[in-house]
């Protein structure tokens, strides 16, 4: 999965997650994109800094948001909250327990996890729903 940084005709920003470029070009064409604040569909991709790893492990970029976003972030944060509460966690075995749930090899039930980016791509290529979660501050701690 990869991130893209979005904005509107209308100049909203936000983030889209895709499995590569070409995902998000059909997905754009098709007019499938929307922006979560004001619902237009006339998107395109802003201008990102890319990801550099640094020695330094607990370097933190931050970034200025207006009303709007923080509310948007809130409600990721109350969505992954909820998960977490009422769905069960296991742990690296996510990508192995999604295949299995949705092939019904095992009951349905609701999971999380983690999964390293190529078991994700399998994942959503073999038509798997599956989506991040938001980071929650006291993941940090």
């Amino acid at each position: 999965m990869i991130r893209f940084s979005l904005h509107c005709d209308h100049a909203h920003e936000f983030d889209g997650w895709f499995r590569n470029n070409d995902d998000f070009l059909n997905q754009k064409k098709a007019g499938l994109i929307h922006c979560p604040i004001c619902d237009s569909n006339v998107i395109d991709k802003t201008l990102m800094a890319p990801a550099v790893s640094t020695s330094k492990k607990h370097e933190q970029v931050g970034m200025g948001l207006n009303q709007e976003q923080k509310r948007i972030i809130e409600e990721m944060r109350k969505l992954t909250r909820q998960v977490r509460k009422n769905a069960e966690y296991v742990g690296d075995h996510f990508a192995e327990e999604a295949r299995r749930i949705h092939f019904k090899e095992v009951k349905e039930r609701p999971i999380y996890g983690e999964a390293s980016s190529e078991e994700v791509s399998s994942l959503v290529d073999d038509g798997i729903p599956v989506m991040p979660l938001a980071p929650l501050p006291e993941d940090e701690n």
